[in-house]
């Protein structure tokens, strides 16, 4: 095997590593007899992860006392392992935590934590591991060194970094003990852990006999020997000693790289020297305190100890012991309490560490119903109980242990919520990240393996064991009626605990599917927002998690140097600067230390986290920039003229299976940046070379999925950010007409063709906005013209020539409906002045004469009059509207305006009817709560876009404050609970629905971008958008007037009832908006606040309002609500609100231009299309035709409510006042 090939390889980091380097090391490995033994699967492992150290004679890999770091795997060579013991102080060997000192100061070596080889009380025991020995197992558990190790002759050794180790231990623990020489078995799972197997680790039939130790000259003599050989093979770094020198903690400056050199510490010689006592280990003795040590320029995080030291952590993660500079006790004085100790760093111990210092009540009592209904079912059964004592061949007897596949079943027989394994596993994992149950084998994932667990008091020997004492029938009852409320909660906080365990896994463990879970977490970040798709699905594949149990634990200090960028999951932290104290205070989805990322500047503060169970995203920087260096080199620029114009960007064609480990995959490229003209050219060679396309039913995917390639629909559905139509359709023709003598035939009609297919598919995904621009009439009649021109000449576009042909009769169409009496000609709305929402002038008319006619008998034939009148098309921009402007005195004139009139129109209309002069007059609109809010004279669509009993004011600038709100303004006085219980509740639902289905289907995706980015530079009106979203408070504040106003308790507990089942239908036929509206109505305070009539509620409609409420709930970004809208099938009507936040949210924390040449930043387009695709997502089906119940229909339609909390508020403190 060429050497240079698996040298290379073995120089490569672990998680740079491809299959192919894995194979090269692997195929390596496997010619050692010494790994003869090993499985297939522990060596593909060490060639992912390890690394290949060759060292000379006399080189120290680590010092007793020392944190571990790495763990080693003998090659060939010989390693001495020097223990030694302080009979003064009458210490344990294997401490290594003492200071020497003398009257006259600390002496050079007091910062060292290993015995001094000039200590007279100090005795010396060796040992030697010869060839296919491996030793440095402490890591398993953060313990101190129990030997000095140093090479005897020339060795090489493999070397595997702690969190690799800790990985390989968890899963091949067995072969790892064997491979040891260790044939002792512990005798039960306890005794299995990394602590007990060290007494064996060191054994092996290569250990040699070594003399004895030599006397205290020779000491001297080998002392200054060492120093001198260390000293020269670091010359260069100005003479370090050999106490400094340690192999490991050169290791830890290395930054995880693998050094394949002839002599020396195996520092390769592109990573710049550490100096100084920058890898000085310190402990602190109990008689001497910490000496201040300079800052080692590799540390991350820095966490203040009990005992005023510092927890320092270097680039690749290691925790060493070190007192704090005073910087770092300065930061630490301004805040209140003393810091506790925290795992800190990359890839820290925080990874693994419990995520709670203890189970929370919630998740104790859910632990004790499940244990309690497992006691209950295992009593008749002792022999086949879920919780006995197991004998386990060599381990003896586990007592009070339970099975990771049997308790996976019975979960499954509990309830039939539980639908799967994966399902019943991600249960348990939700017990056991609150330590509710605990894994003998102390892996913080739940397995559904025969991996024995135990309940959290069991633990502790405070449970019911086996034979204790079965629960009494109280207990178990208690049980059976909490039963389907703890199956709920774990059902909702399972996908949130599966996350965690992913991110908590290496991140070379992580399989594709664990991947595209984590970028569908990352999408929603809002930290992450401005980042690529590409850059977020790389993330996923090194992006870590972190917790700290402990309030304030110190994350770092300023002044330290910047490695790491934090995004808050879960709890807060304060931000600390010196002299200032606490300036801020950040919440969950901030983000802090990401300047970090981008330059080599200090921390400009100390982050210190507020309250205990803390959790984290963590991206390390040299992950990052490797991350970006990879995209860079994947990025292909197009210039003109010395300038970017097109910016592209290879991809894996299929990025959810392209796992960092895939050895081949195709790949294409994807636009980033580009000059508009640039882009469409790009897209008209790349995307439309298949003819007859056309948007189907599948391809309409989930938004977020990067199953197809969606560049020709995310133009469409942004170019009017970017390329107004006219620009477009002037770059679409002059592609059309590239012929010219120069370009072959072929060419010209692949050119024509691609531009024939771009137009077909604008019209037929676009629909009427293309046709409401009455500039593109003319183009696509010239565009028609020549494609039946170009077809008698190149016979290859006749199927071109038929595609123009259809999207004529599209056009035709669309003018025939524009004409009198057409689908799409001009109609005339009202705003009723009693507050209702906007609806058609002529049914209002219509409803009026059936209503007549109902009192005249002839009720049936009406209602279907009535019925047909309902039938609801897009408010356009030229359709009327009318509506009453009010005066100061609240008199009023009432107009009519076009729908997309502006603000000064409305504004000088309504002076000269009411008599007003012109000069300095303000248009605004008054809510019902007082509110003023004067409209900019170029806003469109006024009187769709005001609040529920907002009314339209005019009035001289001056005279503002004189506008007073109108009587009827402040809503009805009495309720309808009467009235409503006449109706069913699933009736109710239904009906609610096709009418909210009815204004949903009337928003074009185009409004969301009007909404965003505001309707006036488009000169385009948002009218049924606004209409949908005032639907939403129309039916929240519905819920709370009429609770509001129902005088007696049995009243109110029925409408209650009436509306948290309400609520239940109205989920279940997907009608999200309305759904939310509802359980946003019952948590108003106006309502939550009367406890008489919650306590009246039965229990299970209280379960349920408690399980909406948790669906609702606003945490990580509507995590809930995204997770279980993200299992449903079209047709939905989804929480439009949320989707806004979403646009929003892209919009502005994302640029539109890149730079001052017009550079567009098309990523932000590609995030904004996949939110304007889950409206096209959610309406593939239609919902059932509705049938004519025009009573229900009608109260539904006209729902009458108060949306001024101060009147609602005090209705409710009158119906029941606060008690004393």
């Amino acid at each position: 095997m060429d050497s240079q090939h698996w040298t290379s390889s073995f120089d490569t980091r672990s998680s740079e590593r491809r299959a192919g380097d894995v194979e090269v090391i692997a195929a390596y490995l496997h010619k050692w007899r010494c790994l003869d033994s090993l499985s297939n699967s522990l060596l593909r492992r060490l060639a992912s992860a390890a690394y290949l150290e060759d060292l000379d004679d006399g080189v120290t890999l680590y010092r007793q006392g020392d944190r571990g770091t790495n763990w080693y795997f003998i090659l060939s060579g010989e390693v001495v392992m020097t223990t030694c013991s302080d009979r003064s102080n009458n210490k344990d060997a294997s401490s290594g935590f003492h200071h020497h000192s003398s009257n006259n100061g600390p002496s050079p070596s007091s910062s060292s934590s290993s015995c001094s080889p000039l200590t007279a009380a100090a005795t010396y025991s060796r040992r030697l591991l010869g060839r296919g020995s491996w030793f440095g197992d402490s890591v398993l558990d953060d313990s101190p060194r129990d030997a000095t190790a140093s090479t005897r002759g020339p060795c090489k050794l493999l070397r595997v970094e702690q969190r690799d180790f800790r990985s390989l231990w968890q899963k091949h623990q067995d072969e790892l003990i064997q491979l040891s020489g260790n044939t002792g078995s512990p005798s039960s799972p306890s005794s299995a852990s990394p602590a007990n197997h060290r007494k064996h680790s060191h054994h092996h039939h290569h250990n040699h006999q070594l003399p004895q130790p030599p006397t205290q000259q020779q000491q001297q003599q080998l002392h200054h020997q060492g120093g001198k050989r260390q000293g020269q093979r670091h010359h260069s770094t100005g003479g370090m000693s050999s106490r400094q020198g340690s192999q490991e903690n050169n290791n830890s400056a290395n930054n995880g790289r693998s050094s394949s050199t002839s002599g020396g510490l195996g520092i390769p010689s592109r990573d710049p020297p550490v100096v100084g006592d920058a890898n000085v280990n310190c402990a602190k003795s109990p008689t001497t305190s910490p000496q201040r040590q300079e800052r080692n320029p590799s540390v991350v995080s820095t966490t203040l100890a009990a005992d005023g030291g510092v927890l320092t952590a270097s680039g690749n993660g290691r925790s060493n012991p070190s007192p704090p500079s005073n910087a770092q006790q300065s930061a630490a004085s301004t805040n209140a309490g003393q810091p506790s100790t925290g795992p800190t760093g990359p890839n820290s111990n925080s990874q693994i560490a419990p995520l709670n210092l203890s189970p929370s009540e919630r998740a104790m009592m859910m632990g004790k119903v499940l244990k309690t209904l497992i006691m209950a079912a295992s009593s008749a059964s002792p022999a086949s109980a879920l919780i006995r004592d197991r004998k386990v061949p060599g381990r003896g007897t586990v007592r009070h242990c339970l099975v990771g596949t049997e308790m996976v079943d019975w979960l499954l027989g509990l309830s039939p919520e539980v639908h799967s394994r994966a399902q019943a596993s991600a249960m348990w994992q939700v017990l056991l990240d609150e330590q509710v149950i605990l894994a003998l084998s102390k892996e913080h994932q739940f397995k559904d393996k025969f991996v024995f667990y135990r309940f959290h008091e069991d633990a502790e020997g405070r449970g019911d064991g086996p034979a204790g004492r079965k629960p009494g029938q109280d207990a178990v009852r208690d049980a059976q009626q909490k039963k389907d409320e703890v199956i709920s909660t774990l059902t909702q906080l399972a996908p949130d605990a599966v996350l965690k365990a992913i991110l908590r896994k290496p991140t070379h463990d992580r399989s594709p599917d664990d991947l595209e879970i984590i970028y569908e977490e990352l999408v929603h970040i809002r930290a992450l927002s401005h980042l690529s798709t590409t850059v977020k699905r790389e993330l996923a594949n090194i992006i870590v998690f972190e917790s700290h149990p402990r309030a304030e634990t110190v994350l770092f200090n300023q002044g330290d140097e910047g490695v790491s960028w934090y995004v808050i999951l879960k709890g807060s932290v304060n931000v600390v600067i010196h002299g200032k104290g606490v300036v801020t205070t950040l919440q969950d989805g901030d983000d802090f230390g990401q300047l970090a990322l981008i330059n080599n500047a200090p921390r400009a503060a100390t982050i210190i986290t507020r309250e205990d169970g803390c959790q984290f995203l963590r991206v390390d920087k040299d992950d990052f920039n490797r991350i970006l260096r990879d995209v860079e080199a994947n990025t292909v620029r197009l210039k003109e003229h010395g300038r970017d114009v097109l910016v592209l960007e290879k991809v894996s064609a299929n990025p959810s299976a392209a796992h960092r480990h895939s050895a081949s995959s195709h790949y294409k490229y994807t636009v980033m940046a580009g000059m508009p003209q640039k882009m469409l050219e790009h897209l008209l060679e790349t995307r439309l070379d298949a003819r007859h396309l056309s948007v189907r039913d599948e391809d309409i995917i989930r938004p977020y999925s990067s199953a197809t390639d969606m560049f020709l629909d995310d133009f469409l559905l942004t170019h009017i950010m970017f390329m107004p139509t006219h620009q477009l359709i002037t770059e679409l023709m002059r592609n059309y007409r590239i012929e010219s003598p120069t370009q072959d035939k072929e060419f010209v009609v692949a050119s024509k063709s691609r531009v024939v297919n771009f137009v077909y598919q604008w019209v037929t995904s676009i629909r009427d906005p293309v046709f409401d621009e009455t500039i593109t009439h003319s183009f696509f009649e010239q565009l028609h013209s020549e494609v039946h021109a170009d077809a008698r000449l190149y016979h290859t576009l006749r199927e071109e020539a038929a595609m123009l042909d259809h999207v004529q009769e599209l056009l035709g169409e669309y003018r025939a409906a524009r004409q009198q009496g057409g689908s799409l000609a001009t109609l005339t709305w009202t705003l009723p002045a009693g507050g209702q929402s906007v609806v058609l002038f002529s049914a209002v008319n219509a409803a009026a004469t059936a209503a007549a006619g109902n009192r005249k008998g002839s009720g049936e034939s009406n209602a279907a009059s009535a019925f047909s009148a309902e039938k609801r098309r897009p408010i356009r921009a030229d359709d009327d509207i009318i509506f009453r402007v009010y005066c100061a005195d609240h008199t009023y004139c009432t107009l009519r305006q076009p729908v997309n009139a502006t603000a000064e129109t409305i504004k000088l209309n309504a002076a000269d009817k009411l008599g007003l002069r012109h000069e300095e007059l303000v248009l605004a609109e008054i809510k019902s709560n007082g509110e003023k809010s004067v409209i900019a004279d170029t806003e469109v669509s006024i009187a769709t876009c005001l609040s529920i009993n907002g009314r339209i004011f005019v009035s001289p600038k001056d005279h503002l404050d004189a506008m007073t709100v109108l009587p009827d303004q402040e809503g009805p006085s009495d309720g309808t609970c009467n009235e409503l219980e006449m109706f069913s509740t699933r009736e109710l639902a239904y009906y609610i629905t096709l009418i909210d289905w009815d204004l949903f289907c009337s928003v074009h995706e185009y409004e969301l971008l009007y909404h965003v980015a505001g309707a006036q530079p488009f000169r385009k009106i948002k009218s049924n958008l606004d209409l949908f979203l005032r639907r939403f408070n129309e039916i929240q504040y519905w819920v709370v007037t009429e609770i509001c106003l129902a005088n007696t308790l049995g009243k109110r507990v029925q409408l209650l009832r009436k509306f948290i089942k309400l609520a239940a239908y109205c989920k279940e036929f997907q009608n999200l908006n309305a759904f939310f509206a509802l359980v946003m109505g019952l948590s108003n305070v106006a309502v939550s606040r009367l406890t008489q009539t919650w306590e009246r509620l039965p229990s299970k409609l209280r379960k349920m309002f408690t399980e909406f409420d948790g669906l609702i709930e606003p945490s990580r970004n509507h995590r809930a609500y995204r997770i279980a809208v993200g299992k449903l099938q079209p047709p939905i009507l989804p929480f439009m609100p949320l989707l806004l936040k979403d646009m929003t949210f892209t919009h502005e924390g994302n640029r539109t231009l890149l730079d001052s040449a017009g550079l567009i930043n098309f990523e932000k387009m590609h995030m904004l299309a996949q939110t304007m695709r889950t409206l096209r997502y959610c309406r593939m089906l239609q919902p059932p035709t509705p049938r004519s119940e025009q009573e229900v229909r009608n109260y539904i339609r006209n729902l009458r409510v108060i949306d001024n909390q101060r009147i609602l508020t005090g209705l409710s403190q009158r119906l029941e006042p606060k008690r004393a």
